[in-house]
């Protein structure tokens, strides 16, 4: 007789987590909501994962290797070939499930019109093993119904792949990860997802996610480039509503002018404003990028440029007291700024 395929299919691509991935493995053994798969991609490892693995005795996990590294698109993309489920889940080797996860995430399924694509949740964001704070997903239902629009102007940002249930189905209409994209790989699949299928958000905690501390300027160079190709990959869909063209422009910007891009990310900062010049108009908005820009600078060794922005901040909106407060504090040098926020932080953890 043939073994009967699992209704859902956990995909956990894993690279030089060997510590880790036990945890993320059992947190799906240890689901209320049993019938599954489980699928370790391990992404070229050269620590032991595969013996960790391959220390779970439960027949529903299988492990399957990449030979090199090639990312967690492809690594994604493999374990979508391999599922044997109706339905696949997405499992980071670092986070954790909470056990009722499946369960009413399936539960859901049953009760939602057909259209309905993918069910997510929050999350817990774990911090040096402490409980930082909830996380709530942007909040769409399949009221919403086809969401395309709003997801080019990012409103499916911050939905965690992990925290996610998408129907097989889904794959086979809008295809799988793009591994062209250095981050915001799950946005741009969601975007994709937005033009066809309804979401649905269950606004409920039932993952931990543990914070890494990744290399914080690679972390900018490859968001810059994922939000230009976005950009580029829906530019026909994007240029139609000029606000959210100017919006995409924006947000360019800043990311260039934080990471000391400063004559490229004045560059995007014109094109925004030529696009929709009303945007000038939210000077609240303006001095929150100029003073985010310019304080990011000044903590990044590049003093005056910051400082720069910083007083553009204040002229732009001078009613925020924290924003003159922080300005004045540059007008004394970098040694006197970077020690008054240092001091800031510590009174602020002991609160």
């Amino acid at each position: 007789m043939p073994e009967k395929n699992p209704i859902v299919s956990v995909i956990i691509p894993t690279y030089n987590r060997a510590h880790l991935i036990g945890r993320a493995i059992q947190s799906v053994l240890n689901q209320t909501y049993q019938d599954l798969e489980v699928i370790v991609v391990d992404d070229g490892s050269t620590d032991n994962t595969e013996e960790i693995v391959k220390n779970f005795t439960d027949f529903r996990i299988r492990y399957l290797r990449h030979e090199e590294n090639r990312g967690a698109a492809a690594a994604r993309n493999t374990g979508i070939k391999a599922a044997r489920g109706k339905y696949i889940a997405f499992q980071d080797s670092d986070d954790e499930w909470l056990p009722e996860k499946l369960e009413k995430q399936m539960k859901v399924f049953v009760n939602a019109p057909e259209k309905v694509g993918i069910v997510y949740t929050d999350m817990w964001r774990i911090t040096k093993n402490k409980r930082k704070y909830y996380f709530s997903s942007p909040m769409i239902t399949p009221e919403d119904r086809i969401i395309y629009k709003q997801a080019l102007d990012y409103k499916v940002m911050n939905i965690g792949i992990g925290t996610a249930v998408v129907k097989r189905e889904v794959f086979k209409k809008v295809g799988m990860f793009d591994g062209k994209f250095p981050r915001y790989i799950d946005l741009e699949f969601f975007i994709r997802v937005s033009k066809h299928y309804y979401f649905y958000h269950l606004g409920e905690p039932l993952v931990n996610y543990f914070e890494a501390d990744n290399g914080i300027s690679t972390k900018t160079k490859n968001s810059i480039k994922a939000q230009k190709l976005i950009l580029e990959k829906y530019f026909k869909d994007i240029e139609r509503d000029k606000k959210v063209l100017a919006r995409h422009y924006l947000g360019i910007a800043v990311a260039l002018c934080k990471n000391g891009e400063i004559e490229e990310g004045e560059i995007y900062f014109a094109k925004a404003f030529k696009t929709y010049p009303n945007i000038k108009r939210n000077r609240n908005l303006l001095s929150k990028h100029y003073f985010d820009i310019g304080h990011k600078l000044c903590l990044n060794n590049k003093f005056k440029e910051g400082r720069n922005y910083l007083i553009k901040a204040v002229k732009t909106y001078p009613f925020n007291t924290k924003y003159l407060l922080v300005t004045f504090l540059s007008l004394f040098g970098d040694g006197v700024y970077c020690k008054s926020i240092e001091t800031y932080l510590k009174l602020k953890l002991r609160m």
